[in-house]
């Protein structure tokens, strides 16, 4: 199954109708690889307006399939996302992103809302390196 056939079940279950425009940017998101700026789907996506992709961009984030990655000069990117709460590795050389998950962040946040007394609602955590490649190669 696809990337795009998972995104388009999440909409159907959730209540949204696929349109015409919507796939063609499923298809698009598809196509661009890891990760991709919103004004690469733009350009990709020549039919679809503006405002529909980042609309549809948005919908999608906020149904947890696509997520959304500040990237070192602060600009950001998307790309799709795992099943899983995850967090991103960045390497700063040659824009490897990687997915990571753990246990420990999770517990730190919980401690911070206990403490806080907030009912965290989201969070986003990217950390910027450099990758094992980018280290061997005296990047």
């Amino acid at each position: 199954m696809t990337s795009a056939d998972v995104i388009e079940q999440t909409l159907a279950r959730r209540g949204y109708r696929l349109t015409g425009p919507r796939r063609a940017l499923l298809v698009v998101m598809g196509t661009l690889g890891d990760h991709f700026a919103a004004d690469d789907v733009v350009g990709a996506a020549p039919g679809v307006g503006r405002a529909t992709v980042f609309r549809t961009l948005k919908l999608l984030q906020d149904l947890g399939v696509v997520c959304q990655v500040v990237l070192e000069d602060g600009s950001t990117a998307y790309r799709l996302a795992p099943d899983e709460h995850h967090h991103h590795l960045l390497c700063v050389e040659c824009g490897e992103m990687r997915d990571f998950s753990s246990d420990d962040l999770e517990a730190v946040l919980a401690e911070v809302a206990r403490r806080t007394g907030y009912t965290i609602e989201a969070h986003r955590f990217e950390v910027y390196g450099r990758c094992a490649a980018c280290q061997a190669a005296g990047a």
